[in-house]
C-alpha cells in the first residue's frame, strides 16, 4: 500500500504543493498523514498516525527528507525503523535517485552501508541548515531591534521557514516561483520579506 507524510511547520503554511504529489501518485487522501507542526522532534499527531498504521511491503512517500524531520538523530532512526524492523520502504521525492529505500534493499549489506552514508550526510546538513537559519535569525532579530526594526505581526514575521526557502532561492536551487508556493506568498509579499531581510543582513555585517 503507498502512503504519504506531508508536514509544513505551521499552521498557516500550505500543504496543497506536497498534497499535490501525493495525489498524483495516485496515493488516497485517507492515506496521506498531515502535520502542521515544527519537525524539531517526532510527537506529532499524524506522524504518529501513520507509524502505527504501517506495514511490511508499504511504501512511504516524503516530499523532502526534512519533512520527516530536522532532528539528525531522529531521522535516522525513523528511517531504520520503517525500513529495517517493519520493512516497509521509503522514497524521498527531492533525491528519488539516492533516496528509495528498495534500490538500496537489492544489493544486501553493502545497500546497507551505502543507505546509512547517504542518509547520515543529509540528514547531517538538514539538521546543519536549520540550526545556522535559527542562529541567523536570532542574530538579525537583536541587531533590527538595536537599529529600531520594529517587527509587525507574527504571520509578517521573517519566519524560520522563510529563511530556509530564501536560502534555496538565493542558491539557485529554487526559482522565486517555486519559493512563493512553498511559502504561500504573493510575489509582492515574498519580495518585501526579501528586502526586509536583506536589510537586516545588511546591518549584520556592517554593524
Amino acid at each position: 500500500m503507498k502512503l504519504g507524510y506531508v508536514r509544513v511547520s505551521t499552521k498557516d503554511q500550505n500543504t496543497e504543493r506536497q498534497l499535490k504529489k501525493m495525489r498524483e501518485l495516485g496515493i488516497q487522501d485517507r492515506y496521506t498523514f498531515v502535520d502542521k507542526q515544527s519537525g524539531k522532534d517526532f510527537n506529532r499527531p499524524q506522524y504518529q498516525a501513520m507509524r502505527l498504521i504501517i506495514r511490511e511491503g508499504d511504501l512511504l512517500y516524503l516530499d523532502a527528507l526534512d519533512r520527516l524531520g530536522r532532528d539528525y538523530d531522529g531521522i535516522i532512526r525513523e528511517w531504520k525503523h520503517i525500513t529495517r524492523e517493519l520493512n516497509a520502504d521509503i522514497v524521498v521525492l527531492e533525491n528519488e535517485t539516492l533516496f528509495d529505500s528498495r534500490k538500496f534493499r537489492t544489493m544486501g549489506d553493502l545497500g546497507k552501508l551505502l543507505e546509512d552514508q547517504f542518509l547520515s550526510m543529509l540528514s547531517y546538513v538538514a539538521e546543519q541548515e536549520r540550526k545556522k537559519t535559527k542562529q541567523r535569525q536570532a542574530e538579525g532579530i537583536e541587531v533590527a531591534m538595536s537599529h529600531g526594526v520594529k517587527f509587525g505581526r507574527p504571520k509578517q514575521k521573517i519566519t524560520l521557514e522563510f529563511l530556509g526557502v530564501y536560502s534555496h532561492w538565493k542558491s539557485g536551487q529554487i526559482t522565486a516561483t517555486e519559493g512563493m508556493k512553498r511559502l504561500n506568498m504573493k510575489p509582492n509579499t515574498f519580495y518585501r520579506r526579501v528586502k526586509e531581510h536583506e536589510e537586516i543582513d545588511l546591518q549584520i555585517t556592517t554593524g
